[in-house]
């Protein structure tokens, strides 16, 4: 099975066919990999270090064992569900399956504009570990061309196949591993300068309020870390074994982030020898201060080289995820200019197929978003928590749709299943869900105007009034014949076709 190219599930379930097919090519270990590299938990220590600290104090670390927990339980509703229907696109077949074709249309409009913008997020944190390493003097304008070089450089590598995005990812989950967890520890072992007691001090953040409020908005630490596990289901049609291997690596995905994150996480933390400055927002970029305080030029350096992998991994992993979803959904019919954006091509080699041209879009859009953030370089932590907000917000939709689903009769019926547990977990992820959508969409400071208080929410009703008024009038749900709302039907059918095995 490894070696054939095999047509995908979708289309022997009665989607819209088409001539080429993906390559089962990608093994747990790259499957895994991806998920990884795309949650990235070096980067999201990299990138949300100082923010996190400068807004709850050090203990904002705790935000990464809560949203763990409750993601686990997301990825648990989501296993199910792709072992059910391992499908290419993730979200939008998920949410077309479990409920409909215009409310899958609507949660795959939503993710794609969230996974553009946090493709854009990731870029914009990237932008000063790149601009030190290549010893570039950081202005807007060098600011620009790295981050569109960045997308740029990720594009070509991903248009080359498949065996280039799973040898990138493992190379990148091997700098998480090595360069991050590893620096973290010898942090922690020897270069602490601080107590572990520190993990319980908000160092005087909000003496004159409540610390609750202060804590609950640096939620962002831990819910911007805690996604991109579902980018191994967007990939379902290039995996070995998917109904079984995918849901393994959602889970090794979130468990082993959150241990690596963690540990970064603290190592930085108890290793800064200017804490209080850190904590008081004093130091914009305090990691490469901090490691350099601890291991020198040599280990800053390496530090470098190893963030610029692991951000080029991550851009990697969700360009790939994007352009996976973006092949689903025009694949069905769903989107202008769908015959094009559903075309495959050759891999360099011919040994199977990507979706190129769907790759060009998921570089485009980000890089349009970053020319426009040229202009509101302040919009990063909004921009940020808009891209998460929209992704939970696609999360819910699946997890809500399962919910429906069990309600009205659905056993799940792949080989990965919860068994009797699966209603009170996909409850669970349902109410976790909407908690952190609340804690995403609360206003910031009282102190600024009306649309930059707002501006996550605003952003958000933005993308959904396009997206209603586009297929109110456009229909484009209309051509498609793809199956829809059949979980029930697919698992009864399914449970029909094993009897005969198990009666033997």
């Amino acid at each position: 099975m490894s070696e054939s190219v095999v047509p995908p599930p979708s289309a022997t379930q009665g989607d819209t066919q088409q001539p080429e097919t993906f390559k089962r090519s990608i093994g747990l270990v790259s499957n895994f990999s991806l998920g990884f590299t795309y949650l990235s938990p070096g980067a999201g220590v990299l990138s949300i270090f100082a923010l996190g600290l400068a807004t709850a104090g050090p203990p904002s670390i705790w935000w990464f064992p809560i949203v763990a927990a409750g993601q686990l339980l997301v990825a648990l509703v989501f296993g199910e569900v792709v072992s059910q229907y391992p499908i290419t696109g993730g979200i939008y077949p998920w949410a077309r399956r479990l409920w409909g074709r215009r409310y899958a249309w609507m949660a795959a409009w939503i993710y794609m504009a969230a996974l553009a913008v946090t493709i854009t997020a990731l870029v914009q944190f990237a932008i000063p570990f790149l601009a030190n390493l290549f010893r570039i003097e950081l202005t807007p304008g060098s600011g620009l061309a790295i981050g569109l070089g960045l997308l740029a450089v990720a594009f070509l590598l991903n248009s080359t196949g498949t065996k280039t995005l799973a040898m990138v990812a493992r190379i990148g989950f091997y700098c998480e591993l090595i360069g991050v967890v590893a620096l973290g520890l010898y942090l922690l072992l020897f270069q602490r300068k601080n107590s572990f007691g520190v993990l319980f001090d908000s160092m005087g953040i909000a003496a004159d309020s409540s610390y609750l409020w202060a804590f609950m908005l640096a939620a962002l630490v831990g819910l911007w870390q805690f996604y991109g596990f579902e980018a191994c289901g967007d990939v379902a049609e290039e995996v070995k074994n998917p109904e079984r291997r995918i849901p393994l690596a959602m889970i090794l995905t979130i468990v082993v982030g959150l241990v690596a994150a963690f540990i970064a996480y603290a190592g930085f933390l108890l290793a800064a020898p200017n804490l209080a400055d850190i904590v008081a927002g004093n130091v914009a970029d305090p990691i490469p201060e901090i490691v350099r305080g601890s291991t020198g030029d040599l280990g800053m350096n390496l530090l470098l080289v190893v963030a610029a992998t692991i951000f080029l991994s991550a851009a990697l992993s969700q360009q790939a995820a994007l352009s996976r979803l973006l092949f689903s959904f025009a694949r069905d019919g769903m989107l202008p200019g769908s015959r094009w954006l559903s075309k495959l091509h050759e891999e360099v080699g011919g040994s199977g197929a990507v979706p190129r041209n769907a790759m060009v879009v998921a570089c485009i859009a980000p890089m349009l978003i970053t020319v426009w953030l040229y202009f509101k370089p302040d919009s990063v932590v909004a921009v940020t928590a808009f891209a998460v907000l929209g992704i939970y917000v696609c999360f819910q939709m699946v997890v809500l749709a399962a919910l429906r689903q069990r309600i009205k009769g659905w056993r799940p019926a792949g080989p990965w299943t919860l068994g009797p547990f699966g209603l009170v977990i996909n409850v669970l992820a349902l109410i976790y869900g909407v908690a952190a959508m609340v804690l995403l969409a609360v206003p910031g400071d009282p102190s600024l105007g009306f649309v930059d208080r707002w501006i996550v929410l605003i952003g958000l009703a933005v993308v959904l009034v396009l997206g209603g008024v586009y297929m109110l009038i456009a229909r484009p749900y209309g051509s498609s014949d793809a199956p829809e709302g059949d979980a029930i039907e697919v698992a009864d059918r399914i449970r029909r076709a094993a009897e005969p095995t198990v009666a033997e």
